[in-house]
């Protein structure tokens, strides 16, 4: 069985990750997406981030309907920050009868080199990359590990619907009905 592992901080939810997950368990070689909650992303700063297992149950309420889609708290067991090289081998130790694959923003393959162990990422593993808007060339596009998947271009940024959030504006169909839900009775991100 081969899983796509879909990191993020999902700060919120919306509606271009459900897209972009569903693209590549439908139009690929993957039998399971798996939405995995990262605690707290090396590269990016932590402030205005939703506890994680707030964010780890928007997702599993924004996912429940969909079979191929699971959602993982393995990385909250883990030292952090996290790193996927590691998290990536823990997957691997307690599931060894699958196989995994990375799914990425083209505007991740940009600064993939700064991950740890990027290379043994590669090798071992391998990446499925969507479009992002506004991204430059990478020369990792050509690497044979390197998967660019067709798919439309979504330009919605968990940034932006906090800023509407606070700002008072609707979210509506930016997040699932649930998500918005959540957020609306929970108070998240005002």
């Amino acid at each position: 069985m081969k899983v796509g592992l879909f990191f993020g901080s999902f700060n919120p939810i919306h509606v271009g990750h459900l897209a972009i997950a569903n693209i590549m368990a439908e139009n690929t070689d993957l039998s399971k997406v798996w939405f995995v909650v990262s605690p707290q992303n090396p590269l990016k700063p932590s402030k205005g981030l939703l506890h994680e297992f707030d964010r780890y149950d928007m997702v599993k309420a924004a996912i429940a309907d969909n079979y191929k889609f699971e959602v993982s708290d393995v990385e909250f067991h883990l030292p952090k920050p996290s790193y996927t090289i590691y998290t990536l081998a823990n997957l691997r130790e307690k599931h060894p009868g699958k196989e995994f694959v990375l799914i990425l923003g083209e505007d991740n393959l940009e600064n993939f080199t700064q991950w740890k162990n990027h290379e043994e990422i590669l090798k071992q593993f391998g990446l499925y990359v969507y479009p992002r808007p506004r991204v430059t060339n990478s020369p990792l596009k050509s690497h044979p590990h390197v998967k660019m998947i067709d798919a439309p271009l979504f330009d919605i940024s968990a940034t932006y619907i906090r800023q509407c959030i606070k700002s008072n504006k609707s979210i509506r169909y930016l997040v699932p009905e649930v998500v918005e839900q959540m957020i609306r009775t929970k108070g998240f991100y005002r």
